[in-house]
């Protein structure tokens, strides 16, 4: 007898082959039929009638950060809700293992720093009851109610090798064959291979840059050769570049890296932009350069847009304006005198249209900021307010307005930045850019950055414009883009497309309404902490292993996920 018998849904297997009206049986957690509608006639504990409605492979998002939240929510809300039944965690160079007890406070500060991890949710909702990334794993496993795997983040690697060394240091030979051997325990335990980070925007709890951007080339490629050395891995890495436009000394790294791991590196997020048209050519020529050297190189870039509030009282994309942290870093009462004054104000915006503020320069659109929450009675009434509209009522510049409104909130203001980069002629790149298989859909950041943004439900948003919407591509291309194209990257078995005697990770949709809700503020962590959440729209089930995780938008609370551990349930790709 059959588990589940979807029944009349229009499937889209993944593999960019049309839409067709077909019946799907699952037994034990697998895929074991698939035929024309009608044709499957062995009974089932459960008919799930898909009449008028899409069966889509379980979404799989390459770039994540549940590696907390997973603890206090195996489900991976809200990815979960939107058609995700596989997440890769561990990105960024940043892991919660291995992990000495004593490092635990300082991963906590650190983790909040780079990821906007709330410190009161990772206190309480975290056990902090493991030291070996074998350990991490374990405490995960049984737990979890999506397939998730995790790379080994090489701050962790650092801290424990190294300590408080880890930071301002170059490793000694001694330390760098230590990292070796604890990044291939980590691996041979089941982590799927190695991220790191050179990128400035990351600093830890203290203010001073992460540990992995202390490294020396040499350092990375020894990491790297480890990679090599076990199947079914792979590599992740930031850099300045990655923001805007690679330096040649940074696509060369990149290329070194991906040819002695032999493996792919992906890299996290391209942004397109149709008034920035030398950046794509730019960034994609990495894969280029890695190519000639026998590795590759993959840009992750997001289908939709993802909008991020900004603050200035917390840490967000404007302090990483260069000179703004200046200002931006002084005590609240100090950072208040300083934003009224007029020579500040000037020296700000002009630092904010430099080129070296690179891709923040799309914060430097004052007038196209809309006013969110507002915490003071001279601000009353004016959230949902545009600031150029206020700032020409007020006679006045832009950025001063902006800056009498969060002086008069104390700094509280929630401020959400219209993205410039809304344009048809910026679609259109999009559309373009993503046919080239130098790129794949992902940067959802889920699971990071809590108070800031939600980039979870762009799968869902995604398949509702691609139906109802622009219609870039064709429905098929959109459901490989995120299913199998992913799959094949990460080398993951089994996962990625409808086919017989593959995992049962489905998703099911009505063509009619998929999409989400707006992002919105609710204080579920633990420690009542806030965090920015969007429900699904139109996600009739969701099923991970061949167990109904979600009901029409809602989890069920099943946790039927699996751990995923390189060279079992993943496979070596070839770079070339």
């Amino acid at each position: 007898m059959l588990d589940h018998l979807i029944q009349g849904g229009t499937v889209v297997d993944g593999t960019g082959s049309a839409p067709r009206l077909a019946d799907i049986g699952v037994r034990d957690g697998r895929i074991v039929a698939i035929a024309p509608t009608g044709g499957i006639t062995e009974e089932a504990a459960a008919v799930i009638d898909a009449t008028g409605l899409l069966v889509l492979p379980g979404v799989i998002d390459p770039h994540t950060h549940y590696d907390a939240q997973l603890f206090w929510d195996g489900g991976a809300s809200p990815s979960n809700v939107h058609g995700v039944t596989t997440v890769i965690g561990g990105n960024c160079g940043f892991t919660l293992a291995p992990l000495k007890a004593e490092d635990a406070a300082y991963t906590r500060e650190f983790m909040a720093s780079v990821e906007g991890m709330s410190v009161a949710a990772l206190e309480e909702g975290v056990p902090w009851n493991w030291e070996t990334f074998a350990e991490y794993l374990d405490r995960l496993d049984g737990k979890v109610g999506v397939n998730a795997g995790f790379l080994v983040g090489h701050n962790a690697l650092r801290r424990y090798v190294m300590g408080p060394d880890s930071v301002g240091n170059e490793a000694t030979p001694e330390q760098v064959a230590a990292m070796q051997a604890l990044l291939a325990e980590s691996i041979q335990a089941g982590g799927l291979g190695f991220s790191t980070t050179l990128s400035r925007t990351h600093s830890d709890g203290d203010g001073k840059p992460v540990a992995s951007r202390w490294a020396s080339n040499d350092e990375l490629l020894a990491l790297c050769e480890v990679v090599e050395q076990h199947p079914g891995t792979t590599l992740e890495a930031m850099t300045d570049g990655c923001l805007d436009k690679f330096s040649d000394d940074e696509i060369d790294l990149f290329s070194d890296m991906t040819a002695t791991a032999k493996r792919p590196l992906n890299w996290n997020v391209l942004t397109i932009d149709s008034r920035e048209p030398t950046r794509i050519p730019r960034q994609l020529s990495a894969g280029d350069r890695a190519a000639e050297k026998g590795g590759r190189i993959v840009a992750l870039t997001l289908p939709v847009q993802v909008p991020m509030n900004m603050s200035f009282l917390n840490h967000c994309g404007l302090f990483l304006i260069p000179g703004w942290k200046d200002v931006l870093g002084l005590p609240v009462p100090e950072r208040v005198a300083e934003l009224q004054k007029p020579e500040v104000q000037a020296r700000m915006q002009a630092q904010a249209q430099a080129p070296e503020a690179g891709v923040f320069k799309r914060l430097a659109d004052f007038e196209n900021y809309i006013l969110g929450d507002t915490y003071s009675a001279a601000n009353e009434g004016l959230k949902g307010r545009r600031v150029g509209e206020l700032a020409d009522e007020r006679g006045q510049d832009a950025f001063a307005t902006l800056i009498d409104v969060v002086v008069a909130d104390e700094l509280r203001t929630v401020l959400w930045p219209i993205p410039p980069d809304g344009d048809p002629a910026s679609w259109e790149l999009r559309r373009q850019t993503w046919a080239d298989d130098r790129v794949m859909l992902g940067g959802s950041d889920a699971g990071a950055h809590l108070d800031r943004m939600c980039g979870a439900p762009f799968p869902t948003r995604f398949l509702g414009d691609t139906l109802r919407g622009r219609k870039l591509v064709p429905l098929e291309r959109a459901v490989q883009l995120m299913t199998q194209v992913p799959a094949e990257l990460f080398g993951i078995n089994e996962r990625g497309t409808l086919t017989e005697g593959f995992h049962a990770d489905i998703a099911i949709v009505d063509p009619e309404t998929v999409g989400s809700e707006l992002a919105e503020l609710v204080h579920d962590l633990p420690g009542n902490s806030p965090r920015l959440t969007a429900d699904s729209i139109g996600v009739v089930r969701v099923l991970v292993n061949g167990t109904v995780v979600v009901v029409d938008g809602k989890p069920t609370g099943e946790l039927p996920g699996t751990i995923l551990r390189s060279g079992r349930d993943t496979r070596t790709v070839a770079t070339s």
